[in-house]
């Protein structure tokens, strides 16, 4: 095989494993949000085939060779074939370690899982999914060992996540925000709390939906090519940069817990749909590593979602579809209400300033479970008794408490890191776009274009073509500086609660 066959074999192999991708991500969506209960089994069964086929053309002899060929004439290729041959060789290094019958097999398991999931956790039985559980953990901790006998299991898997991510990075990391935040979250705890009276009413999921479609059309979301579906725990599907599907969820008595999903699935989604033309149908298509991707939803949620200035465009819009439930309301009142401080149950709903904390106990958790110091068994108590040790509240039952999330269903052991990860990188991301853009100002004129745009010139017209180290110094203008996000919570919630 010369250098220009390898090159025309290397695209053949990406339409392929696009094409196949794209319909197990479809049937993964389609499972999520309108499929009916009883199906999981034979999508299972479906997506496990269409995985295993994927397995086989990745760890054949022939992609083996192609590799090889590719990487031979390294020197010859351009950037773009450079960076498409290696994350081809690191997928492949890792699907060789595990037999296709495994994968397979593990592919349905997830499938499964997902829908006793949903259904232990609208029971609050944990003890009906824990069984799933624990063949997840025990293929993953298998899979770590295999892939580097000689590294921690858990680090194996961060590093799946992001690149060169270990406890070492993360434990100072972690370790920090525990010292710096407690005395703030204690503190503003203390504080009297602003009126949210207006959002515990009803808000009815029809205007909700008129709602959603507004906040879209904010963010710049072109309905065309983002389509918007429910399910119980929102996620973002991405396809191509015409086929992005977002998730959310609708609470009659809510309306907050719709409007920052949307947003954070948005800002998922803006990463997706910014991915260069050049890029799309490749290997370099989507984003770079989970840490980067939540930098751009955190960002989106938070850093813009929960501004003043997005409240001031928001509530007109609130105004004019609930207009008895937001009489009397301000855009200050809102401001005050969407950032309200209180250590709670969920992770999703929680604010900025207690939100690394749930994502720390996880982290804590997840590194017990692969350990094995952990067992399966004994994780709603230890997750119960983290809960108040660390956020001092009660866990009432498994539903608020260990079933709350999905991510342990479909195999994402070490993902929960990148949210924290995330949330930092985009603070420091905002201080570097303000010496170029007039963020504020835009915000207010009610169009986040130029805003998406020099996110989509620094980080997301790259795809996977950039490492997550080079993208995040391109969005941050440095090194990573985790006291950056340290003093904007500082300095916010000092604000909102007068320390």
């Amino acid at each position: 095989m010369n250098l220009n066959e390898a090159l025309n074999a290397l695209k053949e192999l990406e339409a392929t494993l696009r094409a196949y991708n794209h319909a197990i991500g479809c049937l993964n969506y389609d499972g999520e949000t309108v499929a009916p209960r009883n199906s999981a089994p034979a999508r299972g069964e479906t997506m496990a085939f269409l995985s295993g086929i994927i397995h086989n053309r990745v760890t054949s002899q022939e992609t083996g060779e192609l590799i090889e060929t590719l990487l031979a004439e390294k020197d010859k290729l351009c950037a773009m074939d450079l960076r498409k041959v290696t994350l081809l060789k690191e997928s492949r290094d890792d699907l060789t370690l595990v037999p296709a019958e495994e994968y397979m097999a593990y592919q349905q398991l997830m499938a499964e899982a997902m829908q006793v999931w949903h259904d232990a956790k609208l029971a609050s039985d944990f003890a009906s999914y824990a069984p799933y559980l624990d063949k997840i953990v025990a293929y993953n901790r298998r899979f770590a060992e295999r892939k580097n006998p000689a590294a921690p299991a858990y680090d194996v898997l961060l590093d799946g996540y992001e690149k060169g991510l270990s406890h070492e990075r993360l434990d100072p990391f972690f370790e920090l925000l525990r010292r710096e935040l407690t005395p703030v979250i204690l503190e503003v705890a203390a504080r009297p709390k602003p009126d949210t009276a207006f959002l515990e009413q009803s808000y009815p999921v029809h205007l909700q939906k008129k709602f959603t479609d507004r906040v879209m059309q904010i963010m710049g979301l072109d309905r065309d090519d983002c389509a918007v579906g429910e399910t119980e725990h929102p996620f973002t599907e991405g396809f191509n940069k015409h086929d992005v599907r977002i998730t959310t969820h609708y609470h009659e008595d809510s309306v907050l817990s719709n409007l920052y999903s949307v947003v954070h699935e948005g800002g998922h989604a803006l990463y997706e749909l910014g991915v260069g033309d050049e890029l799309q149908g490749t290997f370099l298509a989507g984003g770079s590593s989970m840490s980067v991707h939540e930098s751009q939803s955190r960002f989106y949620e938070n850093l813009i979602g929960r501004s003043r200035p997005f409240c001031e465009v928001l509530l007109p819009e609130l105004k004019a579809l609930f207009p008895e439930q937001m009489a009397g309301v301000d855009a200050e009142k809102l401001y005050r209400a969407a950032n309200l401080s209180t250590p709670s149950l969920i992770r999703t709903e929680a604010d900025e300033l207690t939100y690394s904390i749930h994502v720390m106990i996880r982290y804590e958790l997840e590194k017990a479970m692969i350990s094995g110091a952990l067992k399966t068994a004994d994780i709603p108590g230890e997750w119960n008794r983290m809960y108040k040790e660390y956020l001092g509240v009660e866990v009432p039952d498994d539903r608020r408490g260990c079933l709350q999330d999905s991510h342990w269903s479909f195999g994402a052991i070490g993902y929960f890191p990148s949210y924290a990860l995330g949330s930092a990188y985009g603070v420091q991301m905002l201080a570097n776009m303000e010496k170029d853009v007039d963020v504020w100002g835009a915000v207010r004129s009610g169009s986040l274009k130029p805003i998406t745009a020099w996110l989509g010139e620094k980080i997301h017209h790259y795809g996977q073509l950039l490492t997550p180290d080079e993208l995040v110094l391109n969005g941050c203008g440095g090194p990573f500086d985790p006291n950056c996000y340290v003093n904007y919570l500082k300095k916010k919630y000092g604000e909102l609660y007068n320390l």
